[in-house]
């Protein structure tokens, strides 16, 4: 069946932007839920793309606005949960990741199958394993084997829908799981969060030094979605997404560094010393820059143990290709972007 109309959760994000971009560009119908439909302004623009205000959380909703769609797209995700509890306990089900990544991905499968919804792509995170310390992790990896066990029901059954009814609970379902490295791109949280920090500061002191990434571009994470929609291929597939050089995290805040012209004396902190700073770190007002789960979670490396998926026909963008043009403030669209903050448009 030819995908044509796509409901996508999450589309309003980082990631979600790009994609919905993508797939407008191709002709596509796309209908974003969102929260507030203010958060998705500038997608509103884009001739044929539907912002609506929902709660992805309510599951009468989701079967409603899945009803008509070819495909649904999950790419909702959190890094960290808005209350600061024991990150030592061996459950998952400790709140916002509770909600988000395995309380809503299983209310997304029983949506597809209530509104005969045949395909889900779904965003999941290198290192997901239910077996984790790192409760993101945990919760990441709970997600997955739901998704893959709804995938696996279609496979088994194959037979009994052909007789009987072809969806139900989500069972049926052509699935394709997402695994990418960090993400860099415009308006990215993790190179920008550390020009920001070089910017204000001489010495930065760094946990998880040697935790080592492969960054992957943001529109070829969007693009790696979009061609995969209607690839009978990727069915039932995982693919982890990485981009073609690994670094350790020491080595992308010292480039982060040069690239905006701010050397500055990076201190890597020892084992202990990085669990003390994210554990300070998670009483800091505001918005959190790191946590005891996030160093949990950078103790496995984010690296792919294979290359690009060669499904998927086009080369990853290098990092160095890219994240200069956004990250140095003396470009135009550097500061055209830094004018249309300052006049909060």
């Amino acid at each position: 069946m030819k995908i044509e109309r796509i409901c996508i959760l999450g589309g309003s994000g980082f990631v979600g932007t790009h994609l919905v971009s993508q797939l407008a560009a191709r002709g596509l119908a796309v209908r974003v839920l969102s929260r507030r439909r203010e958060m998705a302004k500038e997608l509103i623009l884009l001739p044929t793309v539907e912002v609506i205000e929902a709660d992805v959380h309510d599951q009468q909703e989701l079967i409603r606005h899945f009803r008509g769609m070819d495909a649904v797209i999950n790419l909702v995700g959190i890094l960290h949960e808005s209350k600061v509890g024991r990150v030592d306990l061996p459950s998952a089900r400790r709140g916002d990741f509770q909600q988000a990544h395995i309380e809503l991905p299983r209310k997304i499968i029983h949506a597809c199958g209530e509104s005969g919804v045949r395909r889900l792509l779904h965003m999941s995170a290198l290192g997901a394993n239910p077996n984790s310390r790192s409760a993101y992790q945990r919760s990441k990896g709970i997600a997955e084997a739901l998704v893959r066990e709804a995938g696996r029901h279609h496979v088994e059954h194959e037979n009994w829908y052909l007789n009987g009814p072809k969806f139900i609970h989500g069972y049926g379902l052509d699935v394709t799981i997402f695994r990418p490295s960090v993400i860099f791109g415009r308006g990215d949280s993790f190179l920008s969060m550390f020009a920001g920090l070089l910017k204000a500061f001489p010495l930065l002191p760094l946990a998880n030094a040697e935790a080592r990434f492969a960054p992957v571009h943001v529109e070829d994470v969007a693009r790696a979605y979009a061609d995969s929609l209607d690839n009978p291929a990727t069915y039932g597939q995982t693919y982890d997404l990485c981009g073609p050089k690994t670094y350790t995290l020491q080595e992308l805040v010292n480039y982060v560094g040069e690239v905006i012209g701010k050397r500055r004396s990076v201190v890597p902190l020892g084992k202990w010393l990085s669990y003390f700073q994210a554990w300070a770190l998670e009483f800091k007002p505001g918005k959190k820059l790191m946590t005891r789960d996030n160093y949990y979670a950078m103790t496995t490396d984010n690296v792919c143990s294979g290359g690009w998926p060669s499904v998927f026909a086009f080369p990853p963008a290098a990092l160095e290709a890219i994240a200069p043009e956004y990250l140095r403030a003396d470009t135009p669209r550097a500061r055209y972007d830094a004018y249309r903050e300052n006049a909060r448009r």
